[in-house]
């Protein structure tokens, strides 16, 4: 199978203190709030926790320097930890006797819009959840495993800079106030779109992602103002990742800010 490394804090050397978006660094994968890259989606998600009702949407998205023909599937790899020494309640999901068993899902396929376009191109399929793997990266944190794909008589060709849509995570707000509340929601957390295999009927033609499309920061998203920092990600495969990373809590002021190449330098050890 190809593999694709992570690039490590020795090789990023260079910060500009700019406001401005970094130039794609394709191929790579994307992750927002709300949206996807192109339209828009946030970096960092505010929520008052006051109620039981609603959902956050966190989209992710893949984009090519070279196009891809056949393409059957894509196998997604999330991780995230708290700025906590143990994850929250709030943030215990589909494990059997977890606070919020059933408050995280995954929707496979987004209507396309003019920027970003769903992977699967009309094609339906399925994907789901397969596992949600509680302190796999160390206290406090969770790995979030996905499959999804299209049927075998609806192949699709990806082309190359196009935003494709691979899906997206919800979270809903069940039990967040109330006699049946889970602690936590107000935690700070930090998430990472950490690798993407995008499947063939020719394993051998299969590909790997674990670099954002926009640089690192485009691949993280935050909760309540989470801060990641001190990023290794490698990755052989969607089932075999060594990442490690922190998450500090800091002022919504700086959260606030649009990423720089300053920001994406403190990702790095």
């Amino acid at each position: 199978m190809h593999h694709r490394y992570s690039t490590i804090a020795a090789l990023f050397t260079v910060a500009l203190a700019t406001s401005a978006l970094a130039a794609p660094t394709l191929p790579g994968i994307n992750i927002r709030w709300d949206n996807c890259y192109a339209d828009g989606g946030v970096m960092n998600k505010s929520f008052a926790c006051d109620t039981n009702t609603g959902t956050e949407l966190a989209v992710m998205s893949l984009q090519l320097e070279a196009g891809m023909d056949p393409v059957s599937g894509m196998e997604i790899r999330v991780s995230l930890k708290a700025a906590a020494p143990a994850l929250p309640a709030w943030w215990q999901f589909k494990n059997t006797g977890s606070c919020r068993q059933a408050s995280l899902s995954y929707i496979p396929f987004l209507a396309s819009t003019a920027d970003c376009i769903d992977w699967g191109q009309g094609h339906g399929g399925g994907g789901a959840v397969a596992a949600y793997r509680v302190d796999e990266i160390g206290p406090g944190s969770a790995v979030i495993v996905i499959a999804s794909a299209v049927p075998s008589t609806n192949l699709v060709q990806l082309d190359p800079v196009t935003e494709y849509t691979v899906g997206a995570l919800t979270v809903n707000h069940a039990k967040t106030v109330g006699t049946d509340a889970c602690a936590g929601c107000t935690t700070p957390v930090c998430i990472l779109f950490t690798s993407l295999d995008v499947t063939t009927p020719d394993i051998a033609n299969d590909r790997l992602f674990t670099q954002g499309a926009n640089d690192v920061a485009s691949q993280v998203i935050h909760w309540q103002n989470g801060q990641l920092t001190n990023l290794v990600n490698h990755c052989n495969g969607t089932f075999d990742c060594s990442t490690q990373f922190d998450c500090l809590a800091i002022a919504s002021t700086t959260a606030a800010r649009r990423n720089t190449w300053g920001a994406v330098k403190s990702l790095y050890r």
